[in-house]
């Protein structure tokens, strides 16, 4: 409990108890004839927690699994009931993976946009699942102007940065002030912890018991992108986004998550809009929410203003090869990709091959921070800007290691052919159905001048073919079938999964 009068952060206590470490917790107290309250002051912890425990709400720790065992005299049988209880062990490494074992109940975010400054507002419900009082909880706040145009945003922080006295920010626990303290300050990026005190005293968050935060702070549109993401950082069971903008601006609104196993794909749930009343009158309201997401989860809203009448473009499916550029990719349209690279005379030219190979696996390094490619990836010299021979492939397994190529010739091709969607980081915002040989012999050479005829099949001889393609200036649209075209990366639905082929 707060010792500054704040309020209260027990969670109510209702439904029946459960069973396994549960059940059996209350029977050995009911058997002392201890109440929670005299069990939880024996023990250390909250009458909350135990409670909580008790209700199988929470799951217990082997801590508290010892320790309740130890002032019951229970011989070990509780210990025995905790470890024989197939939903505690797991539930307890699960909910420990956050701040502190935090578990988000509930994450509201809202967005406001008066038609300069956005005004941001984060409710979350938390609770405490470990074996400590928590004391702080830490929050990021990142702009980004121009997302697509990492040069342009570069220049306007470092003329403009983001200060804390602009943002603004308050927060509040339970309706008690917060105090804060910044972590980090960046010029388009801040970490701060919200402190549980304030002036009047501390009330920190005791194990089992839950709290909702609340902070908000404002961004002016120079600083602000059209764009809103939502990271999910701490095991979190239900997430909702509002927007609300004014009517007159004829939002548009659509989003893409992104996971540790997959790119950017459109939102799985979909976002609904409404024109507000009431208070909300002459706004229009947009929704989005979903249950459980998964840790690392990013959700990402974007819009556009169709109202407004000003030229500026928002950012929106393109931001992909937009991300590609930041990485240093070469996009389309560039003459580059149309011209046949010059192969390397090797071993005379070992040294130069060998530095452009570190720079072909530096920007694929850049690339993987964006992205997770489940079909592996590949990556030809002409894409860094560079008119030379040379080629990597990273296939599907990671602890694979990268396969390079110099000077690649294919020598032979099988008749059996198949058509996959392919993508190329050279324009990355569409995917293509490619026909394409599953079996290549390739012959390449090494940098000591000796060369190797190599037979890749499937997957890699896609991957490979497609890199063989960009060194003698050709592009995977070059292959597709006649009145093919290329689709948004939204459509695509197999996005971070493996190319799958017939046995």
């Amino acid at each position: 409990m707060a010792d500054t009068g704040a309020p209260a952060r027990n969670g109510t206590e209702h439904g029946d108890e459960a069973g396994g470490f549960g059940a059996a917790l209350t029977s050995w107290r009911t058997r002392r004839r201890m109440t929670k309250q005299a069990l939880a002051t024996a023990m250390g912890y909250d009458r909350t927690y135990v409670s909580h425990i008790e209700a199988g709400r929470h799951p217990a720790s082997a801590d508290v699994a010892r320790v309740a065992d130890q002032v019951l005299g229970a011989g070990g049988e509780l210990w025995q009931i905790w470890r024989a209880d197939s939903t505690a062990a797991p539930a307890a490494a699960v909910t420990s993976r956050g701040q502190g074992g935090l578990v988000v109940e509930v994450d509201q975010a809202e967005l406001r946009y008066d038609g300069q400054t956005y005004t941001a507002m984060m409710r979350r419900t938390i609770v405490n699942t470990g074996p400590d009082p928590v004391t702080r909880y830490l929050v990021r706040i990142s702009v980004d102007r121009y997302p697509g145009d990492p040069e342009a945003s570069n220049r306007l922080y470092r003329q403009h940065p983001l200060t804390f006295d602009a943002l603004g920010l308050t927060a509040t626990c339970d309706g008690e002030p917060m105090d804060w303290q910044p972590k980090l300050d960046r010029d388009s990026f801040k970490e701060v912890w919200l402190c549980l005190e304030n002036a009047r005293g501390r009330f920190p968050l005791y194990p089992g018991q839950r709290a909702t935060l609340e902070y908000r702070y404002r961004v002016t549109d120079t600083q602000w992108g059209r764009w809103f993401q939502r990271a999910v950082r701490l095991p979190t069971l239900n997430l909702s986004v509002r927007l609300v903008f004014p009517v007159g601006l004829a939002a548009t609104v659509w989003g893409t998550e992104t996971s540790t196993t997959a790119e950017a794909v459109a939102l799985h749930t979909p976002i609904t809009q409404r024109v507000g009343d009431g208070d909300e009158q002459g706004h229009d309201i947009f929704d989005w929410s979903t249950a459980d997401p998964p840790l690392n989860a990013r959700y990402r809203l974007e819009w556009r203003f169709s109202g407004r009448g000003d030229d500026e473009q928002a950012p929106d499916l393109r931001l992909a090869s937009d991300r590609m550029k930041a990485c240093g990719i070469v996009q389309l349209g560039d003459a580059i990709l149309s011209q046949p690279a010059t192969g390397f005379d090797l071993p005379a030219e070992a040294d130069t091959a060998h530095d452009l190979i570190d720079e072909l696996l530096a920007a694929m390094q850049r690339v993987r921070e964006h992205h997770v490619f489940g079909k592996g990836m590949g990556l030809a010299a002409p894409q860094i800007g560079v008119p030379r021979a040379a080629a990597i492939v990273q296939p599907p397994d990671d602890d694979a290691d990268p396969i390079v190529l110099f000077n690649p010739r294919v020598i032979s091709e099988s008749g059996d052919v198949d058509e996959q969607y392919e993508g190329c980081l050279s324009f990355f915002d569409v995917r293509g159905l490619v026909p394409r040989a599953r079996s290549l012999e390739v012959e390449h050479t090494g940098l000591d001048g000796a060369k190797t005829i190599t037979t890749f099949r499937d997957g890699l001889a896609r991957l490979v073919g497609h890199e063989v393609d960009h060194l003698g200036g050709r592009i995977y649209t070059d292959r597709m079938r006649d009145g093919q075209r290329p689709i948004g990366v939204h459509e695509y639905r197999d996005t971070g999964r493996a190319w799958t082929y017939p046995r």
